[in-house]
């Protein structure tokens, strides 16, 4: 019987061996890994979650590492090209003043990462929508941050299908804030 990878020996062989020869490497779609000096792998974020803003290349991971229960996405923008868009979930106790928060992550952000890195929106939601496992699925907040929730694909995977609900409703509102605050520019 054959070992390799679903019957096909070149295939594996193929997509295992020959990106780095005489290595063993994953997928671009597997997780992306550090190896410390002591030996230990630190798990880096998906290598196909990726944001290129202004020509600097992001991973939504090393965003999420430095927000707590957050999602982060990629969206596009006319001149930089894409821009973090931010989902968070804030614990109760600091729900009272979103905006202080927002503004301390911002901070936290450009000071850790860099100043490109900083979101240009943040929404706060009550819960992420998650499957039944605990992964976040980024596709639908990419439908709901790029307001092309028609066809939202299969939800019944999720934990439970009301948070969509819930989070297209949160971004309505700030929708409507954003607009606000811009006519008050003018």
């Amino acid at each position: 019987m054959d070992k390799s990878r679903f019957t096909d020996h070149q295939r594996f062989i193929d997509a295992y061996f020959k990106p780095y020869p005489g290595q063993y490497s994953l997928p671009l779609t597997y997780p992306g890994q550090v190896r410390s000096d002591d030996g230990f792998y630190q798990i880096t974020g998906r290598m196909d979650d990726v944001i290129n803003v202004s020509g600097q290349r992001l991973g939504t991971a090393e965003i999420e590492d430095t927000v707590p229960e957050s999602a982060v996405i990629g969206i596009p923008h006319d001149i930089k090209g894409e821009v973090p868009f931010a989902f968070v979930v804030l614990k109760e106790e600091f729900s009272d003043d979103p905006p202080v928060v927002l503004q301390q992550l911002r901070e936290l952000i450009a000071t850790k990462i860099a100043k490109y890195a900083v979101p240009d929106h943040f929404l706060v939601v009550k819960r992420l929508p998650k499957t039944r496992s605990g992964k976040i699925m980024r596709r639908i907040l990419r439908k709901v941050a790029t307001e092309t929730t028609g066809d939202l694909g299969d939800v019944s995977t999720l934990d439970d299908p009301s948070v969509v609900t819930e989070i297209m409703d949160a971004y309505e509102l700030y929708r409507k804030q954003r607009g606000a605050e811009e006519k008050k520019k003018k």
